[in-house]
């Protein structure tokens, strides 16, 4: 039940659990298509060695320089915009908008959704923890509804309250994943985490293929504003649903559930304390090398998935002179066949850990791997490929299609060895995961500025690769599927007549 209201809520939620505003509309258009021109500046053939005119005097240089850096700041906004919303990759047919915004104001905006994401982040986890997940879940997509309807008459009166709305989407963003990684972790089997995990999470594959093909059209009829009203409404309608069928936890659900799957569902996890502990052990949590394991996973995840969903398609606009503006229908392939692989991988982990073929431990190792090592072979065809740009597409698509394997591995891992924990867990290491938004547009900043060559981007590939295999091997030898005995709660009061029950361990290796 929470599983398919949780697939409606990510057909217009984005990747980590922000309701998409799907800014296609004149303004952000222009936006990213005046960075794409600042940064890319595409030619028409398909050089394999091509450098811009180096500065001829002192004046220029510094010229350059200051423009370098503006643009490499206004590019690390645009990568933790296009993080979360991958539609803006598109680029526009517009000519022009309504909406005139220098390049400072335009910054302001592409980051003002990660302002309010980083700080509510962390302090969601622990209030989903320790108050309602369902609550702080359903104020997160309400708080959304509202800046989202507010958003056309907010651009249109000032920037400033522009940027307000967008701030408050990303405080409702920030809360959103940790609040569902408890309802997981308080819902779904041991044996049956991976499909619903890979359910709940690769809803924002599928949302964002739906919100590709759709958006474009009813800008163009019924115009940008229309977007942010049907999202407010979609907003609206999931609310509603998710007010009246979910509750925290089994054994407070009344409706749409029987007795018999209520008790499945207890007697699975062992019961549910309901005394969480107001104090998470920091000191066993960070000596913990199965949460070390996922954290190096997360981040360097991450840093492929930032490379893939932004850079690599610079790198084949610089330097295979693919037109993306043309192929707007090819870019919602990968991410319908990333939906599609979650939903069968998790499916057949599932079965296999049922027959006890495998164990959670394996499980999540061979997810982690799909998501890691398959990306890191495409990466390394990518840089030989040639001008071969029908090669860099499927290589792209297998790329992200097995992206998706992280659904079935560390993502769903911090509710394995720490479900009492699982929301502030998975905050911690989303965390971290977002510095890559900053550091893959620097770094590949300083490689291929004026210096647009394929051994350039050779080595831009070379350090992912690195980093992929960094996190295949910490995570293949330190991670784990098992409860960690940190994440034992004693209950305050010990008396025979004690209602809690335990937390059983889940000695599933």
């Amino acid at each position: 039940m929470i599983t398919s209201l949780r697939v409606c809520a990510h057909v217009h939620c984005d990747a980590f659990g922000d309701p998409h505003t799907n800014e296609i509309m004149s303004s952000q258009m222009d936006i990213t298509r005046e960075m794409r021109r600042q940064v890319m500046q595409p030619l028409t053939l398909c050089p394999l060695s091509l450098e811009r005119r180096p500065p001829t005097s002192m004046t220029e240089m510094r010229v350059d320089e200051k423009n370098y850096w503006r643009n490499v700041i206004i590019n690390y906004f645009a990568a933790i915009h296009l993080r979360w919303n991958p539609l803006g990759i598109v680029e526009d047919t517009f000519l022009d908008g309504p909406f005139v915004w220098n390049e400072f104001i335009q910054g302001l905006i592409l980051s003002s959704y990660f302002w309010g994401y980083t700080i509510s982040m962390l302090p969601g986890g622990r209030l989903a923890e320790l108050w309602s997940a369902k609550w702080l879940m359903n104020g997160s997509v309400l708080l959304n509804l509202v800046a989202s309807i507010l958003t056309p008459i907010a651009a249109r009166t000032h920037y400033w309250l522009f940027i307000a709305m967008r701030f408050l989407q990303g405080i409702g963003g920030g809360v959103s994943f940790p609040a569902m990684h408890v309802m997981i972790a308080k819902w779904a089997p041991p044996h049956e985490r991976n499909v619903i995990a890979s359910i709940v999470y690769a809803g924002t594959a599928l949302g964002t293929v739906i919100s590709i093909l759709l958006t474009g059209m009813l800008a163009v009829n019924l115009g940008w504003e229309s977007i942010f009203y049907i999202e407010g409404a979609l907003c609206l309608i999931w609310c509603t649903i998710w007010w009246l069928m979910i509750a925290d936890s089994p054994e407070e659900q009344t409706r749409f559930i029987t007795q018999e799957e209520k008790n499945y569902i207890v007697m699975s996890l062992g019961g549910h304390k309901k005394n969480i502990s107001k104090v998470i052990p920091w000191l066993q949590v960070f000596r913990s090398k199965p949460f070390i394991a996922i954290l190096v996973a997360h981040f360097c995840s991450n840093f492929g998935w930032y490379m893939l969903l932004i850079e690599l398609p610079t790198f084949m606009n610089q330097i295979l002179k693919f037109n993306m503006s043309s192929n707007t229908g090819l870019l919602s392939i990968p991410y319908f066949c990333m939906w599609l692989f979650t939903m069968i991988l998790s499916e057949v982990l599932t079965i296999l850990q049922k027959k006890g073929l495998i164990t959670v431990t394996t499980s999540r190792k061979i997810g982690t791997l799909f998501a890691s090592l398959v990306p890191m072979l495409c990466l390394i065809q990518v840089s030989y490929i040639g001008c071969d740009r029908t090669k860099a597409v499927v290589l792209m698509t297998i790329a992200v299609t097995c992206i998706g394997g992280m659904y079935s591995g560390f993502l769903a891992n911090h509710i394995d060895i720490a479900p009492n924990f699982a929301g502030s867990l998975v905050a911690i290491t989303n965390f971290v995961a977002t510095i890559p938004g900053f550091v893959v547009p620097v770094f590949v900043g300083q490689l291929t500025h004026g210096n647009q060559t394929i051994e350039a981007w050779r080595i831009v590939f070379l350090v992912t690769i690195i980093l992929y295999i960094i996190e295949i091997l910490v995570y293949t030898i330190f991670g784990s599927g098992n409860e960690q005995p940190w994440n034992q709660i004693e209950a305050p009061d010990e008396e025979a007549n004690d209602q809690t029950l335990p937390l059983r361990r889940n000695n599933t290796k």
